[in-house]
Parts: C-alpha cells; sequence; structure tokens
C-alpha cells in the first residue's frame, strides 16, 4: 500500500480552493480513512502573480499544464478549471496516462461523459464526477452505488441555484424577475452572462448527465426539451398560488417500456410537494424507483466548500482503489439503447393562460379547439383582466400529451393571445 497519494490540481479557482482547503484542513482523518496522505503536489494556475491561499506552497504552482500531465509521479489528476476543450484534453491526456482522473465538470461530461468513461474503462482508471450535478448533493454516488439494485422510473430535480434562487425572491419577496437576478448577480449565485443558468442549458446539461446514469443509456443534449425562465409572465406565480401551486424550475426525466422523456423548464408543483419546499440557492433531486418508492436528496447546490466536498469524497474513492489495487473495475457501457419518446407518448396536465376577446361565443369556440384536439378540460375559469375589450381565461387540463398540447398552442393563436403556459407536474406524489 502507498503511504503518499500524490494529486495534482489542475484549477485554483473557487472550487480549486476548496479542494486545497479541505485537503489540508482534513488531513488527520483522511490519513486514519486511507492510511495514507493525499497530497497535492502540483497546481496549475493563470497568474503567478495573483495572491494565493497560505495552505499551499508556492513551489507546486505552475502554468504549463503539461508538467502535471507528463508527470508519472502523480497518481490523480482533478480537474476543476472549468471549459470543454482545454478540459477534455486534459481529462483524456491523464486517462491515457494511467492516472486516476476526478472532475466537476459537468458540461465535459454531459457532452463528452460516454466517450470518456469508455477511455477510462479501456485504460483501467477511475474516473469520478459526482460534483458535476448538485455541488455537494451526493447524487451521482446515490445513483450508482445507493439505488445501484432498483430500477429507476423518473426522477427530478432543482439543479439549477441560480433559477431557484430568484423565483424564490419572486414568490416570497414580490420581486420581479430583473431585481431578483439583479439581487443573485450581487450575491455571486449568477454569473455576469447569467444565460446559460435562466435559459435551461446549465440544468439541462445535469440531466443529460443524471438520465443516463438513471436509465443506463446515453442521452444526449438535443433530446431534452427546455423552456427557459424569459417567458414567465407577470402574475403567474401568484396564479400558482393560487390554484395551489409552487412554480419551479425543474429538470424531469422519465422512463417506462416506450422509452425515455427528458425535460427541463418552469413548471407547477403542488405546494404539498417536498420540491415545492426547497427554497433559495438549494438544490433537491427526487427519485421514484420500483422498489425503494419515493426518495429525495437536499442540499447545497454550488459553492466553494459544497462542490469541493464532493470533489474530496471522489478523491477518496480513487485513493482507495488505488490502495486496494481496483482502478478502473467499475464498467460503465450503457446497458439500453437510447429510445426518445416522440411526442404523442409524453404525458402531462398543462394550466393556460389566455387573453380572448370579452364576447358571446368566445369560450365556446375555446372550448371546442380543445375538444377537437382530444383535449379534455378539468377547470374553466375567468381571471380579471385590465385590458379593455379583453377577457383573461384560465384553463386546467387533464393529462394530455406533448403533441396535443403543441398542436393546442398553434390552433389556439387565431383565437387567443397566449399569455403563458405550463406542463404541471407531481400530483400523483402530492
Amino acid at each position: 500500500m502507498k503511504k503518499e497519494i500524490s494529486i495534482g490540481l489542475l484549477g485554483l479557482g473557487t472550487v480549486g480552493e476548496g479542494v486545497a482547503k479541505i485537503l489540508h484542513q482534513h488531513q488527520q482523518d483522511l490519513r486514519h480513512k486511507l492510511g495514507a496522505e493525499a497530497a497535492i503536489k502540483k497546481v496549475l494556475i493563470k497568474n503567478r502573480k495573483k495572491e494565493r491561499m497560505a495552505v499551499l506552497d508556492p513551489a507546486v504552482f505552475t502554468t504549463d499544464i503539461d508538467e502535471i500531465l507528463n508527470d508519472s509521479s502523480l497518481d490523480i489528476i482533478v480537474e476543476v478549471m472549468g471549459g470543454i476543450e482545454g478540459a477534455k484534453e486534459a481529462i483524456e491526456k491523464a486517462l491515457k496516462a494511467g492516472k486516476q482522473v476526478v472532475t466537476a465538470n459537468k458540461d465535459v461530461m454531459a457532452e463528452f461523459g460516454p466517450e470518456l468513461l469508455k477511455l477510462a474503462d479501456e485504460q483501467k482508471c477511475d474516473l469520478f464526477y459526482e460534483a458535476s450535478v448538485a455541488g455537494g448533493v451526493p447524487i451521482i454516488r446515490t445513483l450508482e452505488d445507493g439505488l445501484a439494485s432498483d430500477r429507476i422510473t423518473s426522477l427530478m430535480g432543482i439543479v439549477n441555484g441560480t433559477t431557484n434562487f430568484i423565483l424564490t425572491k419572486m414568490k416570497k419577496e414580490n420581486m420581479t424577475y430583473e431585481a431578483a437576478l439583479a439581487e443573485a448577480t450581487r450575491l455571486g449565485y449568477a454569473e455576469a452572462d447569467p444565460s446559460a443558468d435562466v435559459d435551461g442549458l446549465d440544468a439541462a446539461r445535469k440531466m443529460v448527465i443524471l438520465s443516463s446514469l438513471a436509465f443506463s443509456t446515453v442521452v444526449h443534449l438535443d433530446d431534452v426539451l427546455v423552456r427557459g425562465m424569459k417567458e414567465i409572465r407577470d402574475g403567474d406565480l401568484e396564479l400558482a398560488e393560487k390554484f395551489g401551486y409552487t412554480m419551479k424550475m425543474v429538470g424531469s426525466s422519465k422512463k417506462n417500456d416506450e422509452g425515455i422523456e427528458v425535460a427541463v423548464e418552469p413548471i407547477f408543483l403542488p405546494d404539498s410537494h417536498p420540491l415545492a419546499a426547497v427554497n433559495n440557492e438549494f438544490n433537491a433531486v427526487y427519485i421514484h424507483g420500483d422498489a425503494v418508492g419515493e426518495t429525495m436528496l437536499y442540499g447545497p447546490g454550488a459553492g466553494s466548500l459544497p462542490t469541493a466536498t464532493s470533489v474530496v469524497s471522489d478523491i477518496i474513492a480513487a485513493c482507495r482503489n488505488l490502495q486496494l489495487g481496483v482502478n478502473g473495475k467499475r464498467a460503465h457501457a450503457a446497458q439500453h439503447e437510447r429510445v426518445i419518446k416522440p411526442d404523442n407518448s409524453c404525458y402531462a396536465k398543462y394550466f393556460y393562460r389566455l387573453l380572448v376577446k370579452d364576447e358571446v361565443g368566445v369560450l365556446s369556440e375555446l372550448t371546442s379547439i380543445y375538444s377537437n384536439n382530444d383535449a379534455s378540460l378539468q377547470s374553466v375559469m375567468q381571471h380579471p383582466a385590465e385590458v379593455d375589450g379583453k377577457a383573461e381565461i384560465i384553463l386546467l387540463t387533464h393529462r394530455i400529451s406533448r403533441q396535443q398540447h403543441l398542436d393546442l398552442l398553434r390552433n389556439l393563436e387565431g383565437t387567443a393571445n397566449i399569455i403563458s403556459h405550463y406542463r404541471i407536474e407531481g400530483e400523483e406524489t402530492a
């Protein structure tokens, strides 16, 4: 067994500093768990002049990534530098050099995960990526190990803290979208360019990773239906509350004999659903399995130490495998072929908010449009609207297919101004 396990750290930003801090502060505990010291021997940085944390010796810093990747004395490479092309190339080089790899890179794993995991299998190396989804929430390890004996049928997750923070502020403090986004930016929850978060791309990448793992298949980013927050209209959150729902930006994935459906969008959840109570920057993933039934993991979805905790957990796993000589023994090949459900096989209830002419016959015309599309209505109500000559109508359907929903949106255009529309999920668990 090794007395010391050497680590090369690619990146010393927010997460990288958290990793260094935890490894330094918890070294005694790690020695007890591993029977060896886990020490950072080299660190890739961009700027040597920048002041760095005191726990690292400046002698370990380098601006040359090849100095780390070509160092045969390093056992584990930890990639926390972000980006796609450079990070992917670094992971590939490390694996081909026979090194164990830990990454927090959701972008790389969403786009190239199957390819990199296959390479890891071929090289008999570990590739761990717990921190790529939901920060400090151990969802990857739960799916791989804790629920390995079960068959997962669905999962829903609040996997983006920025959008959840914004929606919480909009609901709890009556903030506008713009004001809530500004507050998220001020507190560091949102990037200077928040489009990946608010347009749903960040959550979509995470759902690709989770869906591929949960269903042992390969899910592509193009397979995910994505709607962003910019389609939320004034008054929508209040209407959701009036009908007993909470709006959340949710990633959902379901599997049955017909295939898989994956989506990221703002949806209506019953107030009694566990995800409805997840507020601010916190993340949660709600899982349904054939055997376990319903279970949920909850915790901080981002931040230096929460995310670094997941990275260090992966480092510990790689270290244990090194000590036992079993690195790369877990096969990652997909068990099932990729089958994505067509729109006519994806069912849900829907909420429609429409603006129509306030005159006789319009309501019957509306209901006939739904009837012609085999869409049964659960409820119809008129909502006071401050528009001359117009009436605001709220419609809730029974379960219809996504194809029926899309047809309805197209067919309604001649009769109504569609203010907003949302999928309703989670009532079976309410």
